[in-house]
């Protein structure tokens, strides 16, 4: 297999890497690329709009938070035992050891992620109580949160990196308390418009004026980073991805409303968390195939020039076709059959 000849050509794995300082010219699209925010913004309404919906089933919060993290979780531990089975199988069919470790950690990598949005998640009958009792003002609580971190992190009194982590909750919830909001209709046009302003403000002065980095993803060999942990421009680009959002909802609603972009995005719901399980592992399988045709542009080789990211788009639909042909095979662990609703013993006991 190719993967026994990676030792001699280290630059074939360029594409299975984050981009580096090298690749300076390509940080910008992270902003349009990560779009964690609005995952947690609608996370956060549809959260509120079902822990509603069990409270007047009369199911218990603790109930739904369980079964919201069983759904979350069956397809994470499915797809981990599936590959810990798999990458020694194909091993002795000849995988290189560097492919099964890629594998592994471009796999691995994401899960942090889902680690916090279950954090989150098992919270959120109390973020629903912060809602009504706070509302908006929460919301912006959370941002001055993350931003007195930045302080102890990158001010004159700088303290230990480790204290960046205390970020990482209100960094996270910022979008998914702004979800909470909208639900109980918080969050008009007015708001909207604010969030884009302010976050658009904010993302200008942390870039053009305390020199935060320009990429929203960690780089490799970078002393600073925006991700891990999390800084303030993490709710600012949530802010100005949730505004524009918001503003434009009317216009995304209508262009919903077409079958064939409805039936689309219905699959991919039902499908989200396989997809986000295995779209690495779909990378890594198209590229160690297409090894074995030599460095292909695009896939094989670095990103250097605008060339790479019109070759990079070209394999997409390849990429999207080995993506959909694994979906299919594990979509089963995504839609576990429901648990019987427990009865509400004491209403006392909800927050």
């Amino acid at each position: 297999m190719a993967g026994r000849g990676a030792g001699r050509h280290p630059g074939r794995r360029a594409a299975d890497r984050q981009p580096d300082a090298s690749s300076e010219w390509l940080h910008p699209a992270t902003w349009f690329l990560q779009m964690l925010g609005l995952f947690f913004l609608v996370g956060g309404y549809t959260a509120a709009q079902g822990l509603r919906r069990a409270r007047e089933k009369g199911e218990t919060d603790a109930h739904w938070v369980r079964r919201r993290l069983w759904r979350i979780g069956r397809p994470v531990a499915a797809a981990a035992v599936i590959l810990a089975v798999a990458l020694p199988v194909l091993s002795l069919f000849g995988l290189g050891a560097g492919t099964a470790r890629t594998t592994v950690v471009l796999f691995l990598q994401p899960l942090w992620f889902m680690g916090v949005y279950a954090v989150i998640t098992a919270l959120t009958p109390y973020a629903l109580k912060l809602d009504r009792i706070g509302g908006l003002r929460v919301v912006l609580a959370f941002a001055g949160a993350v931003a007195v971190v930045d302080l102890l992190r990158f001010g004159p009194a700088a303290e230990p990196a480790a204290v960046g982590y205390l970020s990482v909750l209100p960094a996270w919830f910022f979008a998914y308390q702004l979800g909470m909001a909208w639900s109980a209709g918080r969050v008009g046009r007015r708001v909207a418009a604010g969030l884009l302003a302010g976050g658009l403000a904010t993302f200008v002065v942390l870039l053009a004026v305390l020199d935060y980095p320009v990429s929203i993803v960690s780089v490799p060999g970078s002393v600073r980073s925006n991700s891990n942990p999390p800084s303030l421009m993490v709710p600012a680009l949530a802010a100005i991805q949730a505004g524009a959002a918001l503003l434009l909802r009317a216009r995304i609603e209508r262009l919903l409303r077409r079958p064939r972009v409805w039936a689309a995005v219905t699959v991919l719901n039902l499908s989200a968390m396989s997809v986000f399980c295995w779209h690495q592992v779909a990378l890594v399988g198209v590229s160690e195939a297409a090894r074995r045709l030599g460095t292909l542009p695009g896939l094989g080789d670095a990103p250097i020039d605008g060339g790479w990211v019109a070759a990079r788009l070209a394999w997409y639909p390849v990429l999207g076709l080995a993506l959909a042909g694994l979906v299919v095979l594990v979509r089963r662990f995504e839609n576990p059959a429901p648990a019987p609703i427990e009865p509400r013993r004491d209403r006392a006991a909800r927050v």
